[in-house]
């Protein structure tokens, strides 16, 4: 399998997952432009996509969606929730009903070779999902916009080769910087965002010996810095008592407006 960020922040998010019979996008974020040209980076087009996957309706995920998907014609997975809220959304334009496929939390869906299973966050948006994805015995996640996580997020990002998890925001640095009261208290919710630390505690439960590499995505500008990012999850990790270190694995930190690295597993 092969994964890669083409953008993940508040300007952008989407991610490219391939198989060696299946291309996905997960969130639509982008320009379709920019989609293209992130696509080509790798190596890919458009026309090679079997599906876009959306995670929720805010429109830093489905930006890119509508001229996406009139151009391609390639089909669209969201939940009900989801779907009713792209829809109902006039940026996004006019997609044809018959692209829409809705999926369900802990109901997996078949894409060519991939086997997809959606799994329940906690955002503030209609009916928001993470993906876990498998493929010939390897899997990945991607796992962001979410302010809290409990056991079932654990075992939905257990045993996975490679993880792509929010570290959304440094608290320090959102409790004193320039955001409007009303604004912080949304990011710090359950609802929010994941901060630095909190991500750094999630990872450390799911890290196992097929760890592959860790991304940090959807950082946030004015909250968070990478190498702070970075730093943070590392020490939650060295300071939990398990018996990994935060150097035993690549880390790597999602750019918020480029093409990040690739990863193959």
């Amino acid at each position: 399998m092969y994964l890669c960020s083409l953008a993940s922040g508040s300007s952008g998010n989407c991610v490219f997952v391939a198989s060696d019979h299946s291309c996905i996008l997960v969130d639509s974020g982008l320009s379709g432009k920019k989609t293209e040209e992130g696509l080509n980076k790798l190596g890919f087009t458009g026309a090679d996509l079997d599906a876009i996957f959306v995670t929720h309706e805010h429109i830093d995920h489905i930006k890119g969606l509508g001229v996406l998907a009139r151009r391609l014609g390639v089909p669209i997975y969201a939940t009900h929730g989801t779907v009713k809220r792209i829809q109902s959304d006039r940026r996004v334009g006019v997609i044809p009903d018959s692209q829409f496929y809705e999926v369900e939390a802990d109901e997996p869906v078949t894409v060519g070779d991939m086997t997809l299973d959606p799994f329940t966050i906690s955002h503030d948006a209609a009916e928001p999902v993470g993906y876990r994805i498998e493929c010939g015995g390897s899997a990945c996640a991607v796992a962001t916009d979410m302010g809290r996580w409990d056991d079932y997020t654990v075992r939905n990002l257990s045993g996975l080769d490679v993880v792509f998890l929010e570290a959304n925001h440094d608290l320090n640095m959102l409790e004193t910087g320039p955001y409007p009261y009303q604004l912080k208290v949304r990011i710090a919710s359950d609802l929010g965002h994941l901060s630095n630390d909190r991500s750094g505690q999630l990872i450390d439960r799911v890290l196992n010996d097929h760890t592959r590499r860790i991304i940090l995505g959807h950082l946030s500008a004015e909250n968070n810095y990478p190498a702070l990012a970075y730093e943070t999850v590392c020490e939650e990790i060295n300071e939990s008592g398990s018996p990994y270190r935060g150097r035993d694995f690549q880390i790597d930190v999602a750019p918020r407006d480029r093409t990040g690295s690739p990863v193959e597993f």
